[in-house]
């Protein structure tokens, strides 16, 4: 066996025996994710889960290690549902991962996912990798060989010739070539299937606003994912292709910007969840000129309006929406996630309705039962910050106002606390 493996294993133990001991976190505000924030309450904690949160005094006389979160909010940590963790968010992402051999692009992507739990990010779903590398990451980080968030993944995205995404997706014609391409991936081990129902603003010559896959070739391949239990995104941002997808009962629409009256009236009436990745475009339009591409900030000036009334339309009907990001693409960094609450809110919505979208109703939307919420059998996986972000988004937007980010009962990263997890010195470096 070499050190290498001697060190990782002596890490993982540790790991192991910590998350044994009883710790009880009090003295602040509780965020327990479903829109509730409660006062002069405990959480204690065993063996890497929640067994009891109730008021301070019942702990009265506790023995084990007690953690003062006084002055600030323990909640649940964040979800980000949509990230590519095979995009470095480099001015022209694509064009800078086709110039990387596979192994240096696993080994980025697992730089990423662990900045992005650095970042207060406990959970993602990737959608849409490279040739499958991203599923190294997933599985070694969700096996316990390495740190990192929960990783759910939609291995290839499908779409049509000279589609969206047509670079690294898997391309498909007609209905049975959807089909086949569904199958690919539940073959390779997706944990969701993603479906391109429209045009993009990263793929030169299509339009944002058309819609790709036919009616019937939606169904056909949401259909196909939920006879085997997978769950669907669909990227859609033009009104025809939103419902294409919300007809063919599509789980989530990505970014919807071009939505109507009809496609927030369909989407209600079958929960559709909406993950708006309003980092996208906000992280386009704010850095023109430092090398992406033209076509790219000539879409983006465009729909950027539109985006904004589709997700305040949506949120003003009281549609289900989960927080997502579109992280890798242009300058829209790993670890710098927890800024899409900061954006949502910038739109009109409530601080505590932007962090039940990035905790409760994510881990719904993914399908991670027990994440995302601070109660009795949840995992504890925790985000510690300053003050009240339910009265100040940014405390929980701005990794300055961070104090520790924990995974299953483990300190992985924090600045502000005298507690140290065996993670500390590593993760601190993202």
């Amino acid at each position: 066996m070499t050190a290498l493996a001697v060190k990782l294993l002596a890490i993982i133990d540790h790991r192991s025996r910590l998350n044994e001991m009883t710790k009880l976190y009090s003295g602040g505000l509780v965020f327990n994710g479903e829109g509730d924030m409660l006062d002069g309450q405990s959480v204690l904690v065993e063996s890497g889960k929640v067994t009891k949160v109730a008021p301070t005094a019942e702990f009265e006389g506790f023995a084990g290690e007690a953690i003062d979160i006084s002055g600030g909010t323990l909640m649940p940590g964040l979800f980000d549902c949509h990230v590519h963790l095979c995009l470095g968010a480099e001015g022209d992402p694509g064009t800078a991962a086709d110039k990387l051999l596979p192994g240096q692009v696993t080994m980025k992507a697992l730089e990423r996912a662990q900045a992005t739990l650095a970042g207060g990010i406990t959970a993602i779903r990737d959608c849409g990798g490279k040739d499958y590398l991203e599923f190294a990451v997933r599985d070694a980080v969700n096996d316990g060989q390495q740190i990192g968030p929960t990783i759910r993944a939609s291995g290839r995205l499908i779409c049509m010739t000279g589609g969206h995404g047509n670079r690294t997706g898997r391309i498909a014609d007609g209905i049975d070539e959807v089909v086949q391409a569904v199958r690919e991936q539940i073959h390779a081990g997706s944990d969701l299937i993603k479906i391109m129902a429209t045009g993009g603003v990263m793929t030169p010559g299509v339009n944002p606003e058309d819609a790709h896959y036919t009616a019937e070739e939606m169904a056909a391949g949401i259909a196909e994912g939920r006879r085997f239990n997978k769950r669907s995104a669909s990227h859609a941002q033009g009104r025809d292709g939103i419902l294409n997808a919300v007809r063919g009962g599509i789980t989530s629409i990505e970014h919807g910007i071009f939505m109507d009256e009809t496609c927030v009236e369909e989407m209600l009436a079958q929960s559709t969840y909406l993950v708006p990745t309003v980092s996208a475009l906000r992280n386009i339009l704010d850095n023109k000129g430092n090398g992406i591409p033209d076509y790219v900030i000539e879409k983006t000036e465009r729909v950027s309006e539109h985006h904004r009334r589709s997700i305040q339309m949506y949120y003003k009907a009281g549609g289900n929406i989960a927080m997502g990001t579109d992280a890798g693409t242009p300058f829209n960094k790993h670890g710098s996630n927890a800024m899409e609450l900061e954006f949502m809110v910038g739109l009109g919505i409530k601080p505590v309705d932007a962090l039940k979208f990035a905790t409760s109703n994510s881990a719904d939307l993914v399908g991670l039962e027990e994440q995302g919420r601070i109660k009795e059998g949840m995992t504890a996986d925790f985000l510690i910050v300053d003050g009240n972000p339910a009265e100040d988004i940014t405390m929980a937007s701005r990794k300055e106002n961070h104090r520790e980010v924990i995974k299953g009962g483990v300190v992985v990263s924090g600045t502000k606390s005298t507690q140290k997890g065996p993670f500390f010195g590593r993760m601190a470096a993202f």
